[in-house]
């Protein structure tokens, strides 16, 4: 049975290394935040660098997850002192269970603060797509399907949770969200150029 896999990413204000307040306040609740969502049902894997290091994304061992990659648009640092965004690489059962825990709880109290860490942006922040089981999916593949989603509308291939795919292609919609119909244009949660809108 396929799985969902998620990517996240987010260019931060400040970089991972800023001693201030408002980044270690990022740090402990992304580490609350993780800990609520691998509990959460329908959670399956994250990517996770075998030294975890904070900061060392680029270069670091990510195992089957591939070597870390980032958007064209991300043009702050690469070094642990000057990275300065967070990005999540996550797989999941279906749909559902993947929306509830990102947009309930902690996360979704983590979102409403998004901008007091992050930059605000034209670009998507995230995209999911479906993996055939037993299938890891790569850092790659999220940068990927994030530019694809930012430069075309979301299609199977690459898509949000407001305009969403089933596995076998056809447009699929999760209870209480995204459009009633096909007939829609821009699509809910999207512009013009099919770019998401809002978070």
């Amino acid at each position: 049975m396929p799985h969902l896999a998620l990517y996240t990413f987010g260019v931060l204000k400040s970089p991972l290394a800023d001693p201030g307040p408002l980044t270690r306040e990022f740090y402990d609740s992304g580490e609350a935040v993780y800990r609520k969502i691998s509990q959460h049902p329908g959670y399956l894997a994250r990517a996770e660098a075998a030294d975890g290091d904070r900061g060392m994304l680029f270069g670091a061992d990510w195992g089957a997850w591939g070597e870390f990659a980032v958007p064209t648009w991300y043009g702050k640092g690469h070094t642990v002192e000057t990275t300065a965004l967070a990005a999540t690489l996550s797989l999941w059962t279906d749909l559902r269970p993947a929306f509830d825990a990102i947009y309930t709880g902690l996360h979704r109290e983590a979102l409403n603060r998004r901008y007091d860490w992050f930059e605000r942006t034209e670009h998507p922040n995230y995209v999911c797509w479906w993996v055939s089981d037993g299938v890891i999916p790569t850092w790659q593949d999220g940068v990927v399907r994030l530019e694809h989603l930012h430069d075309h509308r979301p299609a199977p291939h690459a898509f949000t949770f407001h305009q969403s795919f089933a596995p076998d292609g056809t447009p699929a919609r999760i209870k209480d969200i995204g459009p009633k119909s096909d007939q829609g244009i821009p699509r809910c949660g999207t512009d013009e150029a099919g770019r998401v809108a809002g978070g």
